[in-house]
C-alpha cells in the first residue's frame, strides 16, 4: 500500500470512527446553536407581556437593585447586568452566578425586573425550562445541562470536530473544487448515493464555517481543561460582601473615565476581591469586535484600577474579541443570523449522512 493510500485510509477511519462518537452531540448542539441565533428575538416575542414594561417616572437606583439581588440572593459568585443600553419600556436582565459546590451543577441563574418599581418579574436557575426555554437552551448548548463535567464534554466535541473536518478535507480533497465549481456530479438514484453526495457536498461548503465555529467555541470553553478551575468549583460561594461604594457612583465614574465608551455589560461584584466593570464598544468600532474596552473599578476605595481600550490591545488580544461574534453571527445583521441558522444545521446533516454511509458500509461488509 503506498504512502498517500495509506493516509486516506487512515483519515477516513478516523473520519468515520469521530463522526459516530459524536454524532448525536454534533446534531445537539448544531440545533441548539441555531435557535440561541435568534435567542434575544424569541426570548422576548415568547414572554412579550412579561418583559415589557411601562415607563412610570424615573428607575430605581441600579444600587438598590443589585443590593435587592444580594440580599434575596445571599451566596453569590458575582452578578452581571445584561442590557444597560435596553429600551426606556424593557425590564432589566441580570445574570446571577452562583456556586453550590458540586460539580454536576452549572450555576448560572437570571433575573428580570421592573426598573420603575423594581418587581421581579421572572427569576430562575438556567438548568431550569422556566424563567426561559431559550436560555435553557442556551446552557445546554455551553454544557449539555450537565455541569462541569458537560462544559468539557462540548469543549472535547469543538477539538473532535475539527479532527473530523482536517480528515474530511483528506478524504475528499479531489473533490473540493469540483465542488465548489459546482462541476462535482450528483446522483439521485437511491438512498446511498444521495447519502453519500449530500455528505461530499454539504461537508465542502460547510468546511470553513465548520473549522471556525468549532474552534471559537472550543477557545472560548477551553477553561473548562484547567485543573484549578474545577477544585474552584468544588468550594461554594461564601456569604456575599457587597460593595461599599454605591453603584450607580461608579458607573458614573466609568462613563467619565471613558466618555466614548458604549456600555453592553456591567459586572457587580459580590466576593471581596473583585471589581466593578463595564465592558462594552466605542463608536466606530467594528462589530466584529463584541467590546473589548472596559473600566474596572475598586468597590472598597471607589479608585479606577484599569481602563482597557481595544485598539491598544496585542494583535492577538484583537483576534480573540472576534471570536463570541463570529460563533454567534452577531457581527450582521438578519441575513448573516439566517445564514447562520442554516449552516448551523449542517453539522447535524453531516453526522446523519455519515451515519447512513457508514451503515451501508457495515451493510457490505
Amino acid at each position: 500500500m503506498s504512502r498517500k493510500n495509506y493516509i486516506s485510509k487512515l483519515a477516513f477511519s478516523m473520519h468515520s470512527l469521530l463522526g459516530l462518537i459524536t454524532g448525536l452531540f454534533l446534531l445537539l448542539l448544531g440545533l441548539s446553536g441555531s435557535a440561541i441565533v435568534f435567542l434575544k428575538e424569541i426570548d422576548h416575542a415568547i414572554n412579550a407581556d412579561l418583559l415589557k414594561v411601562k415607563p412610570s417616572g424615573k428607575t430605581l437606583t441600579l444600587d438598590s437593585l443589585y443590593r435587592k439581588i444580594g440580599e434575596d440572593h445571599p451566596n453569590l459568585s458575582g452578578i452581571a447586568w445584561l442590557n444597560p443600553d435596553a429600551p426606556a419600556d424593557e425590564a432589566y436582565e441580570f445574570r446571577c452566578y452562583q456556586n453550590d459546590g458540586k460539580l454536576s451543577t452549572y450555576d448560572l441563574g437570571m433575573i428580570s425586573i421592573n426598573p420603575y418599581s423594581g418587581k421581579i418579574l421572572r427569576e430562575g436557575a438556567l438548568k431550569n425550562l422556566y424563567p426561559s426555554i431559550m436560555y435553557w437552551i442556551l446552557q445546554f448548548h455551553w454544557s449539555f445541562q450537565l455541569g462541569i463535567p458537560g462544559l468539557l464534554l462540548a469543549t472535547i466535541f469543538g477539538i473532535t470536530m475539527l479532527l473530523s473536518c482536517l480528515t474530511g478535507l483528506i478524504i475528499y480533497r479531489k473533490q473540493v473544487w469540483k465542488v465548489l465549481t459546482f462541476r462535482a456530479k450528483f446522483k439521485w438514484t437511491n438512498w446511498r448515493t444521495i447519502s453519500s453526495g449530500l455528505h461530499r457536498v454539504v461537508g465542502v461548503w460547510a468546511l470553513l464555517f465548520n473549522i471556525i465555529i468549532f474552534f471559537t467555541g472550543f477557545w472560548m470553553n477551553k477553561f473548562s481543561m484547567d485543573t484549578d478551575y474545577w477544585k474552584k468549583q468544588t468550594i461554594a460561594s461564601p456569604l456575599n460582601t457587597l460593595s461599599e461604594q454605591p453603584i450607580d457612583q461608579m458607573l458614573w465614574k466609568a462613563k467619565k473615565s471613558m466618555p466614548d465608551l458604549l456600555i453592553k455589560n456591567v459586572y457587580l461584584p459580590t466576593q471581596a476581591g473583585k471589581y466593578f466593570k463595564v465592558t462594552g464598544t466605542v463608536e466606530g468600532q467594528s462589530a466584529f469586535f463584541d467590546n473589548g474596552n472596559s473600566v474596572a473599578i475598586d468597590p472598597v476605595s471607589g479608585a479606577v484600577v484599569s481602563i482597557l481600550r481595544l485598539a491598544e490591545k496585542s494583535i492577538w488580544e484583537k483576534v480573540e474579541a472576534t471570536f463570541f461574534s463570529i460563533h454567534v453571527g452577531s457581527f450582521g445583521g438578519l441575513p448573516i443570523k439566517i445564514l447562520y441558522v442554516i449552516i448551523g444545521l449542517l453539522p447535524g446533516l453531516l453526522s446523519i449522512t455519515g451515519a447512513l454511509l457508514w451503515w451501508r458500509k457495515v451493510r457490505k461488509r
